[in-house]
């Protein structure tokens, strides 16, 4: 699964739905397919890393059109001026220290993004995950969500290619809401690598979507990061300046 708005660059927007008694794993990665898709988002967003006894809060201001293009502006003291352009399937840092820009790319793209539990490589996936995976239904499992047992899909997921960075996956989707409660990420080993959980949930124009989430990168000890939105504005207009390497050096 992807974090899109990092298109997050980062998130996994969710609706509600109505399926029949028993849904088939192909309706199920349809329907989270479905979800992640929108004009436009515009949201402010506070990323809190705690790594290892240490807390850091980053604010940012970021715009996404579709799944293909995202620009990220950092405004804490300590990144104001960081900017992240993703395009294209590239991605973009312009740097204030040193007023350059560079292309994150090969092995650069696993490192961490601005010391949180999200990679590069995390951010820039475009293709749907119907695309890159095939699903099996694992049957259903009740899940706590904000002190509420929820009744739950397990999908689980295996790649179709072997360049697939998480090889396999594995998903919790509410019966009734339709939100991924939470989803883990496999190297092929069957080692896991990564876990997400759904904290927060707000409903805009009829449509259910994450709000606040926290990441957790299990190669990193004692590590979670908690990206959380706010002002999220669905499906406005955007300029197509605003996704320019232009506006990436301004």
């Amino acid at each position: 699964m992807k974090v899109t708005v990092f298109a997050l660059l980062f998130v996994t927007a969710a609706g509600a739905f109505v399926y029949g008694q028993n849904p088939t794993a192909a309706e199920l990665l349809r329907r989270v397919d479905d979800n992640e898709i929108y004009a436009t988002i515009e949201y402010d967003g506070e990323m809190i890393i705690e790594y290892q006894g240490k807390r850091f809060v980053k604010t940012m201001r970021a715009r996404a059109r579709q799944n293909t293009d995202s620009f990220i502006e950092f405004t804490n003291p300590e990144d104001r001026g960081t900017r992240y352009l993703k395009k294209s399937g590239r991605l973009y840092v312009y740097s204030p220290d040193t007023e350059e820009v560079m292309l994150i790319s090969g092995h650069m793209l696993k490192e961490s993004m601005m010391g949180s539990d999200l990679s590069y490589e995390d951010t820039i996936e475009n293709e749907t995950l119907a695309a890159r995976y095939n699903p099996v239904l694992g049957g259903s499992e009740t899940r706590s969500f904000n002190g509420v047992n929820r009744d739950c899909w397990i999908l689980e997921l295996s790649a179709k290619r072997r360049t697939e960075s998480y090889p396999k996956q594995k998903l919790w989707i509410d019966k009734e809401t339709g939100d991924c409660l939470r989803y883990e990420l496999f190297a092929l080993s069957g080692a896991k690598l990564k876990e997400y959980s759904l904290i927060k949930v707000e409903v805009f124009a009829g449509r259910r979507f994450p709000v606040e989430l926290e990441i957790r990168d299990l190669l990193r000890k004692n590590s979670k990061t908690t990206m959380v939105m706010r002002n999220v504005v669905l499906d406005r207009p955007i300029a197509d300046s605003v996704f320019s390497q232009r506006n990436l050096e301004r």
